[in-house]
């Protein structure tokens, strides 16, 4: 098929659909860093800046693709709902959708939007699609399901005029009674590498076992915010920018070529913001053999309030909840410390105090042995620095 990569960012949508045999015979992208990166992998494909300055999609595009911006929608962001300036951007999908004729859509967003102003974002989204003609699925898909150990939840949204999208992307499951049974997250932390955000310390840790929680973009002005992880020896640490890029399905240096016109710390809001290349590969691989597949079991959904990990619907048709997990594959991994193949770095000593007096402010849980691994560490650090300072 050929797809029309809108909000590409690096690239991350188009990389795994091409994986699956898919061509992009378009990219449109605002962010000059992003942009220098799409320039530099997907030389021959048209490029575009601006969504709202986009009038025309090329001939025969059978996909219209985006990951569209999620700043108002997140729970880190600013949480003012699909009419806010950049999340509203959406809206230029619907416009392009309503003079093209685009057999197929894929979306990808936060899951936090799910439950945002009750739901209101997903209701516009898929009403949207409806009077366009559009049935739709959607499905909350965990990052680890793919082995990669990064606990990144998104929201992938496919709809089609021609086939039912349900059929696709809700029937493969690898807990076929909704529940996991694979999720990580209750297992013990002895003796595995543990990521965790040291920029919290009073709201949430996002702790991951074996895994690091989902990589973030940082701040608008391209600080690094990479997650922290408490090795099996004690260290604290924080991955290398390459390993942070397979992380997300990338190859390592992927967003090297935004260095051209920014400093290396924005490549982590590259990359942060980015969506993960194998899950969209798994979608392509279904958009490319769209046989039906099992039975998807479904129940009523009351959508006034907010919505559930899976549903599906379409015109004239009262949205269902699917009974499927965040895990529709499981794909084999080994440890986060055999993931990493770059030597991490300290966390660094003004982090670290930061951290841990915000930690010792808070009231979250405290899993067992990290707060003394992490005053060891502020106190090493200070120890070795100490005759830097005397100096």
């Amino acid at each position: 098929m050929r797809v029309a990569g809108l909000f590409a960012g690096i690239g991350g949508i188009e990389l795994g659909l091409h994986a699956a045999g898919h061509s992009t015979a378009l990219l449109c992208e605002l962010d000059p860093a992003a942009r220098a990166v799409l320039r530099a992998h997907f030389s021959d494909t048209r490029l575009h800046d601006d969504v709202r300055t986009l009038t025309r999609l090329p001939d025969g595009v059978d996909v219209l693709a985006g990951g569209f911006p999620c700043q108002d929608l997140s729970q880190a962001g600013r949480t003012r709902g699909i009419a806010g300036e950049r999340s509203g951007l959406v809206h230029e999908i619907f416009r392009l959708l309503r003079t093209h004729d685009v057999p197929h859509v894929l979306l990808e967003n936060v899951s936090f939007m799910r439950s945002l102003g009750r739901g209101h974002a997903m209701r516009v989204l898929t009403a949207e699609l409806e009077l366009l003609g559009y049935r739709w699925a959607y499905r909350v898909v965990d990052t680890r399901a793919f082995g990669l150990p990064q606990r990144r939840q998104r929201l992938y949204l496919l709809a089609s005029r021609s086939i039912d999208p349900a059929s696709l992307l809700l029937s493969e499951d690898v807990c076929a009674s909704g529940n996991t049974g694979v999720d990580p997250d209750d297992a013990s932390h002895t003796g595995r590498a543990c990521g965790f955000y040291w920029t919290e310390g009073t709201r949430g840790l996002g702790w991951a076992v074996d895994a690091v929680p989902t990589l973030k973009g940082g701040s608008t002005i391209g600080i690094a915010s990479p997650p922290a992880i408490w090795l099996p020896d004690g260290r604290i640490v924080t991955p290398d920018l390459r390993d942070a890029e397979r992380l997300q399905g990338f190859p390592e240096d992927w967003t090297l070529p935004a260095e051209a016109i920014v400093r290396r710390s924005f490549r982590w809001k590259l990359v942060g913001n980015a969506v993960s290349v194998p899950v969209a590969g798994w979608i392509g691989r279904l958009l490319a053999s769209p046989s039906p597949g099992a039975e998807v079991r479904t129940r009523s959904l009351d959508t006034t309030g907010g919505w559930p990990t899976a549903a599906c619907g379409g015109p004239g048709r009262a949205p269902r909840e699917a009974l499927v997990s965040m895990w529709p594959v499981n794909v084999p991994r080994g440890s986060l410390v055999e993931f990493l193949r770059h030597e991490p770095k300290p966390l660094s000593l003004k982090a670290a105090s930061g951290f841990l007096a915000r930690f010792r402010a808070g009231r979250l849980r405290r899993p067992d042995g990290f707060l003394a691994a992490l005053e060891r560490h502020v106190e090493t650090l200070a120890a070795s620095s100490a005759p830097d300072r005397a100096a």
